[in-house]
């Protein structure tokens, strides 16, 4: 037994080997290799020649330290959270919605699908175009319905520009919120409501006392995977308004790109980026604790 499970272990391993050598050249080498370099004073001066040398802490320093970078932090934190309350939110009746059957109700959820199948950076050039000031179909609509007197200045305005990058998120996790969840509504056994509804449980009961326990694993799942690739926003937001105006959407992924390949202090940008991982790391920590946990119960 001992030496048919050496056997099984060994063929395991081998099966796992090339996924795991992909992983440390295409991963792990350069997040190594960038965290080397925020430590270091690399830019434009120390670049050639290779006359970087280590400065310790003095990056994240000045880092932590830059106003643009605290405006940005603030941004990614305001960006990520209302978007997870409106996608999650609005996902989440889509999915009670088309739990139910009826007619159309495939092909109409398949075309709401379609949203999140557009890579993002088709998404971002909508979503441009759509909140532009003079050409924009938003400004057009509410003229027509007699809701705004005068186009408003979606993404010139420092005070609706990050609203303007949220609502074209909250377009895009909509639908993926709506799909996780109605696969975990499909998990839940039927027998469990029929048995509620022999005892007197009403609708909202069966809701509340029911539902939102059993999809409890699923939500968890939805949200912690709509924290993490909200958080790393970069393409969306780089291509509607590339951070501005006045550093109003500015995100740490954005203001990590353009301290590296802007102004080219890339020892600085790196830091950036560390702080980035480091925070979702953190997450994804905490996720695995908690579903840990959820199985372990």
């Amino acid at each position: 037994m001992k030496r048919r499970l050496k056997d099984r272990n060994s063929e395991g391993i081998l099966f796992v080997l090339p996924a795991l050598i992909y992983m440390i050249f295409m991963i792990g080498y350069p997040l190594i290799y960038n965290i080397i370099l925020s430590f270091k004073n690399l830019d434009v001066k120390t670049f050639k020649g290779n006359t970087a040398i280590f400065v310790g802490l003095d990056n994240y320093k000045a880092i932590l330290a830059d106003e643009v970078f605290r405006k940005a932090f603030g941004n990614t934190v305001q960006y990520t959270v209302f978007c997870l309350l409106i996608q999650f939110t609005i996902g989440f009746i889509f999915a009670l919605f088309f739990s139910k059957k009826f007619p159309l109700a495939g092909p109409i959820r398949g075309l709401l699908l379609v949203a999140y199948m557009m890579p993002m950076s088709v998404t971002a050039l909508l979503g441009r175009n759509m909140f532009g000031v003079t050409e924009g179909v938003i400004n057009d609509i509410l003229l027509n319905l007699g809701m705004i007197q005068k186009p408003i200045e979606w993404l010139i305005s420092s005070k609706t520009a990050i609203w303007s990058v949220i609502i074209a998120n909250s377009w895009v996790g909509i639908p993926f919120n709506m799909l996780l969840l109605t696969t975990g509504l499909s998990n839940i056994p039927q027998d469990v409501y029929e048995s509620a509804s022999i005892d007197g449980a009403n609708g909202i009961q069966k809701f509340f006392y029911m539902t939102l326990p059993l999809l409890k694993s699923s939500m968890l799942s939805v949200l912690m995977l709509g924290l993490i690739y909200t958080f790393k926003v970069f393409d969306l937001v780089y291509i509607m308004t590339s951070g501005g105006p006045v550093n109003s959407t500015e995100m740490l992924a954005t203001y990590s790109y353009k301290l590296s390949f802007g102004q080219y202090k890339f020892s600085m940008g790196s830091a950036s980026s560390v702080i980035l991982f480091l925070c979702l790391f953190v997450v994804g920590i905490g996720y695995l604790r908690l579903t840990m946990n959820e199985e372990a119960n």
